[in-house]
Parts: C-alpha cells; structure tokens; sequence
C-alpha cells in the first residue's frame, strides 16, 4: 500500500475494485445482454438499436474511466463519476421503457432500480469521501 502524508494513496483497495469493475464489468454486461437485444432488433426496430448504442458508448466510458483511475490521470475521478452517473441514467432507463428485452418478473423493476441507485449512488459516494481518491488524485 502507498502511503501519501502518511495516509492510504495509491490505486488499491476499494479503489482498485472500482477501476476493475469500471474496465470490465460493464462491458460484460453488455456482452451478456447484446445478443438477445440484437436477436430482438428486426422486432423493436431503431429504438432498441439507438439504446444499444447508447450502452457501447457508456461502457467505452467506462473502460476509459477505468483506465484513467488505474494510471492514476488527472481528471479520472471526474470521469469516473461521469460514468456511474450515465451507467445509473441508463440503466434506469432501460428498465423503466419497453424497447429493451427483458424477463423481469411483473413488479420485478422497482427493486432492479433501486439495486441500481444503490450500487451506483455507493459507488459515487465512495469517489466523493474517500481519503485513498482524495490522496491519489489531489
């Protein structure tokens, strides 16, 4: 662990999760549900291809605000947030329309919303309070 003032700096800990979740998690997510979506697209038409696209692009972000946390860049933790803030937009989004596949159990999309603010909401708060980000990227 790298020691900043001698307190906790570096990428490390929480925040090293956060820079693997940012590379990869949504990007897998997106793997996993681009193919029943694309399967979909003849059927739900330009909306559905316009809400794909809109999720490549959130997750390019997110790789990119990945890779700005991990190299330590000035401007990541902007970035960052800007990402789980557009992840958490567009999430909601897809569960509150009906252009994207799903097979949530009816009364089923409250709850994923609120995992959803949840997860991210943490997340944004962790970025805001943290003395490892407050260290590393100051």
């Amino acid at each position: 662990m790298e020691r900043v003032n001698g307190r906790p700096g570096g990428v490390g800990g929480w925040l090293l999760l956060l820079s693997r979740l940012l590379l990869f998690g949504e990007p897998i997510n997106v793997a996993v549900t681009a193919p029943a979506a694309i399967t979909a697209l003849s059927i739900r038409g330009t909306p559905l291809a316009l809400i794909l696209l809109l999720r490549f692009a959130v997750a390019a972000l997110g790789i990119a605000a990945g890779l700005a946390l991990a190299g330590r860049h000035h401007g990541a933790v902007t970035m960052a947030k800007a990402s789980l803030a557009l992840s958490a937009a567009t999430a909601v989004f897809v569960y509150t329309t009906p252009y994207f596949p799903n097979n949530r159990m009816p009364g089923d999309t409250p709850l994923y919303i609120g995992a959803t603010l949840a997860y991210y909401g943490g997340w944004l708060a962790y970025l805001t309070v943290s003395r490892r980000v407050r260290n590393t990227y100051v």
